[in-house]
């Protein structure tokens, strides 16, 4: 598998709101920087599975819509949507955030992150 196919993977799975998931995709040392609409965060392993756990609280069903990706060397960027469906709502899908997202990939799983999203 490519590493673009690892990463288009990464992102159909339902990682991003179950951490049991997410482990296997992150690299124990990994580190995201993310530029969002609230400020500048970096997470290390253990901030990015609590964020997981924290949005499964929330929503009850997640989805990206890739619309581009791009690989080059042991980089892939990709630009995506994120749609999620509430607790309290789980009938209606709701736009939460448009993310562009660089991934540095070592030994196959997402090492080195560099993300930026604006909310809907």
């Amino acid at each position: 598998m490519s590493i673009k196919e690892f990463v288009q993977k990464f992102y159909k799975s339902d990682a991003l709101i179950d951490s049991e998931i997410l482990k296997t995709y992150l690299h124990p040392d990994v580190l995201l920087d993310w530029n969002s609409s609230k400020g500048f965060i970096q997470m290390d392993y253990d901030a990015i599975i609590e964020k997981a756990n924290e949005l499964s609280r929330a929503y009850v069903r997640s989805k990206v819509r890739i619309s581009h990706i791009l690989e080059d060397g042991d980089l892939v960027s990709v630009r995506y949507s994120h749609f999620v469906k509430t607790i309290e709502n789980p009938r209606e899908e709701m736009l939460l955030a448009h993310f562009a997202t660089i991934w540095q990939i070592k030994d196959d799983k997402l090492f080195r992150g560099y993300q930026m999203s604006q909310f809907s």
